[in-house]
């Protein structure tokens, strides 16, 4: 039963773009942010065993938590809009803190696979590492301006749809990159 709702939760918050575009149209702020909170509260609940391996968790949960309060308290969309931003300001945080603080998130996920990773290994994982912190400063940087001068339509658009291409492009490319760096070791 806990994984069918965790998967349903996980489902609803990639939805994330689609339920608030919908919901504006038919419910006030107030109460889709109310929604949103519950999603985000229940989703870091059924995630407490995950937190170890991703401490960033409850972080970017509470960033977006922030932001969906603004909007539950003077009953403006703008909070909602902004939770984009909010988890890509968490994730960069996480990713960037890492560098300075190691290992890197890169290297940790990595480790899971590779856990004697050879001093090479660790330095690639730092240079991806160091990539997602860009990508998050783009993703986020869009975001914002799709929340702040951009329709409804226009803002889903980016954030249900072109944001997960931009980072399944990522994702696919540093795979290919990683395969080629070890076949070439």
């Amino acid at each position: 039963m806990k994984v069918i709702v965790n998967l349903l939760m996980g489902m609803l918050l990639l939805a994330y773009p689609f339920v608030v575009f919908i919901g504006l149209k038919y419910v006030e702020p107030r109460w889709l942010a109310i929604f949103l909170l519950c999603i985000i509260s229940i989703r870091l609940f059924l995630s407490k065993s995950l937190v170890s391996k991703m401490p960033w968790l409850p972080i970017a949960t509470g960033l977006g938590a922030l932001v969906l309060l603004f909007s539950t308290a003077f009953n403006n969309d703008l909070g909602i809009l902004l939770y984009p931003v909010a988890i890509n300001a968490a994730m960069l945080g996480a990713f960037g803190y890492s560098l300075y603080k190691k290992p890197s998130i890169i290297e940790g996920f990595a480790r899971l696979r590779e856990p004697n990773l050879d001093a090479q290994g660790v330095e690639y994982t730092e240079k991806v590492t160091f990539f997602w912190c860009i990508f998050f400063v783009l993703n986020g940087s869009i975001a914002l301006y799709t929340a702040l001068y951009m329709s409804k339509d226009a803002w889903t658009l980016y954030n249900g749809l072109l944001s997960y291409m931009a980072m399944g492009l990522l994702f696919g490319i540093e795979y290919l990159v990683r395969c080629y760096v070890k076949r070439n070791k």
